[in-house]
């Protein structure tokens, strides 16, 4: 199974929001290992199991044991992604939600909630975030309550909230915050509120542009399904070198499916197995190189090289040294570093 991601726009919004509330927030990205330079990559997907780095990080900078209830006061709304097109232009709230929940992977592959229709109230559930990302809920659930009241121009509003976390911060002050019931230790994450607001009319609707809307969506999740291929292909070259040797019908066999198939969707993909293999090489033996006092003939067998002359020569047209100059180069740069 490919790594599950969160959209940038998740890590955007918090920088904002740690702006807004006055932290720190680029001492909160170095804690992390990160640079705010990090905001500007196109496409940005971060590992969802960073999330609770980021938590921890945030934490310890703030000095505030409940930063996740007090950030959920400082984000800002969602606004300009898909997920939020998709909503203004659906004839109604409901079918706006409905739609959201078939991309919800747009804004992380975490992200699994269901909508329960229980007579004058419905349940929007989220079934995958941890007890441990206490912070992270508090925080998503009070963003995700500013941008539903935003698309139905402040007519939304959250009857009851549950969480599966253990209540830390005082009852009144999650009351204040939420503007209803919040409810601690429950079986699921999720909120109520009125069936009637599923019928509320979208000012915004417009049925052209809700259907280029719903095609941007779907090649979205289309690439980020390509992405998935590719991330699921490196996974197993990194194994299969392991052993020796990563070749295209053993990895197809992995994955279940035939070896002109792979080699069809990793085309579709932009790519092929052998420029995989080659930068999967390529990286490693970098790594190594700089990493690790390996010694050049066993660096030759794990990036999965017969014959040292073969590695020398790959490695030289990769990066355009050899192999002791890179490890010289980044001696030297570290050397640098430390004095």
């Amino acid at each position: 199974m490919a790594e599950m991601t969160d959209s940038g726009v998740l890590l955007r919004m918090a920088y904002k929001a740690m702006i807004n509330a006055g932290i720190d927030a680029d001492a909160v990205l170095a804690e992390v290992g990160l640079d705010k330079s990090i905001l500007q990559v196109p496409d940005l997907r971060t590992p969802h199991d960073a999330q609770e780095w980021f938590w921890q990080a945030l934490e310890k900078v703030s000095g505030d044991e409940h930063i996740g209830l007090h950030l959920g006061e400082h984000i800002p709304v969602y606004k300009g992604q898909v997920l939020e097109y998709l909503f203004l232009s659906s004839p109604t709230f409901g079918e706006g939600l409905k739609r959201a929940l078939d991309y919800q992977r747009l804004l992380s592959d975490a992200a699994q909630g269901e909508l329960f229709e229980e007579g004058d109230r419905v349940f929007l559930k989220q079934m995958i975030w941890s007890k441990r990302l206490s912070h992270l809920n508090e925080c998503m659930m009070m963003g995700v309550i500013k941008f539903f009241r935003f698309v139905t121009d402040g007519a939304f509003e959250p009857l009851e909230v549950h969480f599966g976390h253990t209540r830390h911060a005082d009852k009144l002050e999650y009351e204040r915050l939420f503007d209803c019931p919040v409810k601690f230790d429950m079986p699921s994450i999720g909120m109520y509120f009125d069936a009637r607001v599923m019928n509320l009319p979208s000012a915004h609707h417009e049925p052209e542009l809700l259907h280029l809307h719903e095609q941007l969506a779907s090649e979205q999740v289309a690439r980020l399904e390509k992405q998935d291929l590719v991330a699921q292909v490196n996974r197993l070259i990194g194994e299969l070198l392991e052993s020796g040797h990563a070749n295209l019908e053993e990895v197809a066999e992995r994955l279940g499916i035939k070896a002109r198939q792979l080699r069809t969707r990793l085309a579709d993909a932009g790519t092929n197995f052998n420029q995989l293999v080659a930068d999967y090489r390529c990286r490693l033996a970098k790594r190594l190189l700089a990493g690790t006092e390996e010694s050049i003939d066993e660096i030759v067998y794990l990036t999965g090289f017969s014959e040292p002359s073969t590695f020398y020569r790959a490695f030289k047209r990769w990066v355009g040294m050899t192999p002791i100059e890179y490890r010289k180069l980044k001696a030297e740069e570290d050397a640098a570093e430390n004095s």
